[in-house]
């Protein structure tokens, strides 16, 4: 898994929109749960930042360099999809 999780060096941002409540972010908090303290070993000095709002419909942000941004919609993804859809935007610059 640690593999997965080597950012690129144009990755400046990784954040994470979802609600802290609703069952349609179960699969990003478990996705949370299980894969940050790896994301974070492997990428120390890069911001990964989860905002919890009621209602939220669960989503990932990408910042590159230049101010670029890419979105990803995680809800109705599994635990396995959601990290799928992470590990493409982490490697992409």
């Amino acid at each position: 898994m640690s593999a997965k999780y080597a950012f690129s060096q144009g990755l400046k941002e990784l954040r994470f929109l979802f609600c802290h409540t609703s069952p349609h972010s179960e699969a990003t908090r478990t996705f949370l749960k299980r894969a940050y303290p790896t994301m974070k070993k492997n990428n120390p000095y890069t911001p990964i930042m989860m905002r919890e709002a009621l209602g939220t419909e669960p989503r990932v942000y990408a910042r590159y360099d230049f101010g670029k941004e890419k979105l990803e919609l995680l809800s109705g993804l599994s635990d396995k999809e959601i990290e799928e859809k992470v590990a493409s935007l982490v490697k992409t610059a």
